[in-house]
């Protein structure tokens, strides 16, 4: 039976024409857009293939997801290594895929998602390693090119927020295969020197591919191992870069990098006026509670003093010696009315009997007058003695003149025992009659 006469079955025309595809195509390379992706529960991707004008159905079995991650997705575009077979039940062509990768910026963003997840299992995106940035820094570091639009947008919003601070420019690459390879030794050259606080990692907007550098493990490393605090300003609001995951703090553009790095100048010279108010205020309180303070210590020590004391004691005998005297004078007063009464009747009635016994009696008088003039006086006297003496015993002077000193430091301080002293310490001596000033020349504990 020839070929022409032979009648095929729909199964056998299907099983020649899969083995027909199979010898002629060994192992393709296509690439197209993905479409219609579907995971059933078998875990196996069915997808289409296409461009502007074909699509082609496509099958990756389980076995072969291993060698790509992760899964893709409806618009992807990639290229894939098949084998071009046919699904016999139901005649459809087919490519088995036996690996997938991404075409273009695809490709460029499998590699950023495996590095992302490499380095984030390393722990280098953890905050707790990031370094707190300085509140001012004396001098701020900038790896850029020093001919991009990135330099330029950086300094002039230093310029305007803290011109003080000065810049070190370490010149760089930020595109290209050099980038990665500059931009490493620029960070380590800065590690190097120390001559910044803070270190600016900058470049304008671009395409994936224009910011790859900084999607470099080297590069990325480089910043983890800086000890300089890292900010970066990479592309604009929209772009994301492993160096910014690393980075100590990620800024959304290069501007906004510059802004992090420095604080406003009005704003602190605002906080510095606030500030000095506040402690000028404080200090005028504090000047006034001492003032006050002093007053009443004042006083204090001028009720306490010994010679306050003295006056106050003075005082009061003289109010007792104004009132013994006045006391003197009015019993004297009377008793002499009573005497010239006395006399007076004497004179009317003199009778000699009653006459000597007027005066006998008169004697006593005078005599218990004097008397008690004279106990009352020797009284006054052993009180104020004994309150002299009192006055005397609490006076610094009366212990001075028993032999004792007072000695005082150079701050006018009293000493009281030798290990307040130093050799070579200066000290005052007072005596009752004098002080001595002298210095320590051994000291004896």
């Amino acid at each position: 039976m020839t070929a022409k006469d032979a009648v095929y079955t729909v199964s056998e025309l299907n099983r020649e024409a899969k083995r027909l595809l199979a010898q002629h195509f060994l192992t393709v390379s296509v690439q197209g857009e993905i479409s219609n992706f579907s995971v059933p529960a078998s875990g196996h991707w069915y997808f289409s293939l296409k461009d502007a004008q074909a699509q082609v159905r496509c099958a990756m079995f389980r076995g072969q997801q291993n060698r790509f991650t992760p899964m893709p997705r409806n618009g992807d575009l990639v290229v894939v290594n098949a084998q071009v077979s046919l699904y016999e039940p139901r005649g459809d062509y087919q490519l088995v895929v036996e690996q997938l990768e991404p075409a273009g910026d695809g490709a460029l963003r499998l590699a950023f998602e495996k590095l992302k997840a490499k380095l984030y299992a390393e722990g280098l995106f953890d905050e707790t390693r990031k370094q707190t940035l300085p509140l001012i820094p004396r001098t701020i570091g900038i790896v850029t090119s020093p001919s991009g639009a990135a330099i330029h947008d950086i300094l002039t919003v230093l310029k305007r927020r803290f011109p003080a601070v000065p810049v070190i420019v370490y010149p760089a690459a930020v595109q290209g295969d050099a980038a990665k390879g500059e931009i490493c030794r620029a960070l380590q050259l800065a590690n190097q020197r120390m001559e910044a606080d803070v270190l600016i990692v900058a470049r304008g907007g671009g395409s994936l591919e224009d910011l790859w550098a900084f999607n470099e493990e080297s590069v990325a490393r480089a910043i983890a191992a800086s000890k300089i605090p890292v900010i970066a300003g990479i592309g604009h609001e929209v772009d994301f870069t492993i160096a910014d995951l690393v980075a100590d703090l990620r800024a959304a553009t290069p501007s906004a990098a510059a802004e992090h790095a420095v604080p406003h100048q009005q704003e602190w010279l605002s906080g510095f006026q606030y500030m000095e108010q506040q402690l000028a205020q404080r200090w005028q309180r504090k000047l006034q509670q001492l003032i006050l303070q002093l007053s009443w210590l004042n006083k204090a020590l001028k009720i306490q003093h010994p010679g306050e004391k003295l006056q106050r004691n003075a005082q009061r005998l003289d109010e007792l010696e104004q009132r013994l005297t006045l006391t003197m004078q009015n019993c004297t007063s009377y008793r002499s009315r009573q005497f010239a009464l006395t006399r007076l009747a004497f004179y009317r009635q003199q009778p000699t009997r009653h006459l000597l016994f007027l005066n006998q009696q008169l004697q006593n008088i005078e005599r218990r007058l004097q008397q008690r003039v004279a106990f009352k006086l020797a009284t006054l006297t052993q009180i104020l003695g004994g309150t002299s003496q009192t006055l005397n015993a609490v006076s610094p002077l009366a212990t001075l003149e028993r032999g004792y000193a007072i000695v005082r430091n150079a701050r006018d301080k009293i000493v009281k025992s030798a290990g307040e002293l130093a050799e070579s310490d200066l000290i005052t001596t007072r005596f009752a009659n004098g002080s001595v000033v002298s210095e320590v020349k051994k000291i004896q504990r």
